[in-house]
């Protein structure tokens, strides 16, 4: 069991695969210049494999939720879900993805046992989507929505984040087009995770603010605190139901009291939240030979220490030095 001084229990791992992106988003990276990790610095498929297998078995993770950068970058990426939905007990699986890479490879993850896919994608406007990214793929987004779809990965999420001056006005036009192709929207705060330092607090979309924009044009009903559970979104029931829209508002409504997440980095590091800037190695553990039983308390002892909050309420808050891309949202 992962649980740490305030009672906790973390049973959701997110695994970062790459720190790479097909992308350049300007609330995740600059457009250049961001030193990426070393293959030797990677976890290798095995070591990957072999660490999920130490959380599910020894650790009682129940959910691994793979990510990036774009965890579709990574060659091995079918076989590492094959082989943990091997496992026993088999863990839920899903993946976080741009989009760009589903097309071509929804119906082979489905087949390899993904159970469901959260897609990226913060504007329905192709111009608007070359702003935000700096590349021209907004159709091949859509495309791999579709797709996703109709392999089966569903619940089909979709994450947006909301940009002054750039895609604030989109909410109702975005829920509209999810109800519309029975994708779930969640709208997600911009979080400080940018390499370059850029994020203020000041003029950025609160969940406040999302949500009163949506009102303008659906009746949304709360789903209530029971329904919420330890996930991340905050839901609302779309003009009496069935479609759900969520808001994950790590900065105005932090949610740190129920987390139940911990986070293994591209290059074998133990995060126990994503605002933190300590990490615990795992990587020099396994290749120095060490068993099962000692990988697994080096990671318990990490999430004992666990701090109560993501520390973004805190006016010294010190923002992480690795980007998003680098840790894995």
């Amino acid at each position: 069991m992962l649980i740490d001084t305030y009672g906790r229990v973390a049973t959701d791992l997110r695994v970062s695969l790459t720190d790479r992106c097909n992308l350049r988003c300007t609330y995740c990276m600059p457009e250049e210049g961001l030193q990426w990790l070393s293959k030797p610095d990677l976890l290798t498929d095995d070591e990957i494999v072999r660490l999920i297998d130490i959380a599910v078995t020894s650790l009682g993770i129940k959910e691994v939720r793979f990510t990036g950068g774009e965890p579709l970058l990574r060659p091995g990426l079918v076989g590492i879900v094959e082989r943990v939905a091997a496992l026993a007990p088999r863990p839920q699986m899903s993946l976080t993805t741009n989009g760009i890479g589903l097309r071509r490879t929804a119906t082979a993850l489905k087949a390899a046992g993904l159970d469901r896919v959260n897609v990226s994608l913060d504007t329905l406007r192709p111009e608007v989507f070359k702003a935000l990214t700096r590349r021209d793929r907004h159709k091949d987004v859509i495309e791999g929505l579709h797709a996703a779809r109709e392999a089966g990965l569903t619940p089909v999420k979709v994450n947006t984040v909301l940009m002054p001056g750039l895609n604030e006005d989109e909410a109702p036009d975005l829920l509209a087009w999810a109800v519309e192709h029975d994708y779930e929207l969640r709208f997600i705060e911009q979080m400080p995770l940018d390499a370059q330092h850029g994020w203020k607090r000041e003029g950025m979309v609160t969940a406040g603010d999302i949500l009163a924009s949506l009102r303008t044009r659906f009746e949304l009903a709360p789903e209530g605190a029971d329904e919420r559970g330890s996930a991340p979104a905050e839901r609302w029931i779309v003009d009496g139901g069935p479609h759900r829209v969520g808001v994950i508002a790590s900065v105005t409504r932090p949610f740190c009291a129920a987390c139940d997440r911990t986070r293994l980095t591209a290059d074998g590091q133990i995060r126990t939240c994503l605002f933190a800037t300590e990490e615990t190695d795992l990587r020099g553990a396994l290749r120095s030979g060490a068993p099962d039983e000692e990988i697994a308390r080096i990671w318990r002892l990490a999430m004992w220490g666990k701090k109560a909050g993501s520390g973004l309420d805190d006016p010294s808050f010190l923002q992480p030095e690795r980007p998003m891309s680098a840790i894995g949202g």
